[in-house]
């Protein structure tokens, strides 16, 4: 088993005590850390991973010195197959905007899902995202195995991966947003869900991949198909995805509808625990807020979509008061282009202070939501989040001693609020995917000509 050694940075290690130590030292034996501390590693391990990397067997001794370490951060949310997407109907609404790329995404195919999962995952990488979910709810007659697709592009890339199987069975003929030429029937939606776990779903707890269940959102999905689904995500011990509340559409249509909000009409079909994350949650009164947390149910808290669609700002600081779980997610590339997983911890940040005040979130608990809040929501605090002996290697080291940085006091203000710096060292389970800010596992100038010709591909199609 290789030793690393990183030594001489700034650890933020994020456990009960929330311990930093201005310069520290992390150990890692394969994919797993073995010590976290002041000062300089022990010199048993120093030599270990001196030797290691003599030998060549996959361990070094990392000078840190100048840098900023963190856990890696942890997407609860997005849309990977949007990534060649990018860059459309960039001034309307949730409901415009959808109704603008359905089309669009209705000629996905295998290839441009697999471009976009590594496009999208790569760059997750270079903004520090070691572990990313993809909710992937559209599967369009004839065009493959796409959620394989996206599967193999999460390996190439070597991002720890959470991918939910979703679906829509609720078409415009029947009352839903999307076309029904991407909508499944309710049979069809249970047998390739449970098909997907059973082929990709891996429970262990240093697991690489896990899969989730996601019907779409209230407004593309029947009430059969959620409580349906719910169903076999317990049988399967299983997590639970959908967004909810992200606009005041939505809210009219659940009202218009069922006649309640989108939180009572979940609650109703089994959809509140420790078991379910939404994405977004923005249009929540103090009922719903309350509800959330006392059930346990996690939040994926999407700042810059939500900015981009003007749908809102989501109430992070109440959420966290009432006790949920709420983690970041940068949300599909198509309605949030620069999908960063840094820049949603300062927009969190940001957003939440121009709602509620300079005390609404610290920088800290910004990095906290795009860390052990992430792994909260994704049933990962065991083994992810934060820097700790026995959990896994995972880790992002950024350097802060440049220009954009040098001088700025709190290194973790300079993190979450400065420029963003450059990423010496991205590793996911022990190994390295990113290193002096490129990229290892992919070619970078290759894939962005992929995404091009996928991208022109798609438009011309629907023209």
């Amino acid at each position: 088993m290789s030793t690393t050694v990183i030594e001489g940075a700034h650890l933020v290690t994020m456990n009960a005590a929330r311990d930093e130590h201005p310069s520290g030292h992390v150990v890692l034996e394969g994919n797993r850390i073995t010590a976290v501390g002041a000062g300089p590693a022990p010199a048993a391990a120093r030599e270990a991973a001196r030797e290691a990397a003599r030998t060549d067997r996959g361990g070094r001794l990392v000078d840190g010195s100048g840098c900023l370490l963190t856990p890696g951060l942890v997407n609860t949310h997005h849309h990977l197959y949007q990534w060649v997407t990018r860059g459309l109907a960039v001034d309307e609404t949730l409901f415009g905007w959808l109704t603008r790329l359905y089309p669009v995404w209705a000629r996905i195919d295998e290839r441009a899902v697999n471009v976009a999962a590594r496009g999208a995952l790569a760059w997750l990488a270079r903004t520090g995202c070691t572990t990313s979910t993809d909710h992937h709810y559209v599967f369009p007659r004839g065009g493959g195995d796409v959620f394989a697709a996206e599967v193999e592009g999460a390996r190439s890339v070597g991002l720890r991966f959470h991918p939910a199987r979703g679906s829509m069975d609720l078409g415009q003929s029947q009352g839903g947003l999307p076309p029904d030429d991407v909508v499944e029937d309710l049979d069809a939606v249970l047998l390739a869900t449970e098909a997907a776990v059973d082929r990709w779903h891996d429970p262990s707890p240093g697991s690489m991949l896990r899969v989730a269940v996601a019907p779409c959102s209230p407004f593309s999905v029947t009430a059969d198909l959620l409580r349906e689904a719910a169903a076999l995500a317990r049988r399967r011990d299983l997590l639970l995805h959908t967004h909810l509340a992200e606009t005041l559409d939505e809210e009219k249509y659940c009202r218009e509808r069922f006649g309640c909000s989108p939180v009572d009409y979940m609650e109703g079909l089994g959809w509140l625990g420790p078991d379910v994350w939404f994405a977004h949650a923005v249009h929540l009164d103090d009922e719903a807020v309350l509800k959330i947390g006392a059930t346990g149910t996690g939040v994926a808290h999407c700042p810059s979509s939500n900015g981009r669609l003007g749908s809102g700002v989501a109430r992070a600081r109440a959420l966290r008061d009432a006790g949920a779980r709420v983690g970041l997610g940068v949300d599909g590339a198509a309605s949030n282009e620069s999908a960063s997983m840094l820049e949603e911890a300062r927009n969190a940040l940001l957003f939440a202070r121009a709602a509620g005040g300079p005390q609404a979130l610290s920088v800290r608990d910004a990095l906290e939501m795009a860390t052990l809040g992430g792994a909260a929501v994704l049933g990962r605090s065991a083994d992810l989040g934060s820097l700790e002996p026995g959990k896994l290697a995972d880790l992002a080291l950024w350097r802060l001693d440049t220009f954009a940085h040098a001088d700025i006091d709190d290194p973790v203000a300079g993190l979450v609020l400065g420029a963003r710096p450059p990423l010496t060292l991205l590793l996911v389970d022990g190994r390295i995917v990113v290193e002096r800010d490129r990229v290892v596992t992919v070619d970078e100038r290759d894939l962005a000509r992929e995404a091009v010709s996928v991208h022109r591909s798609l438009l011309a199609s629907t023209r």
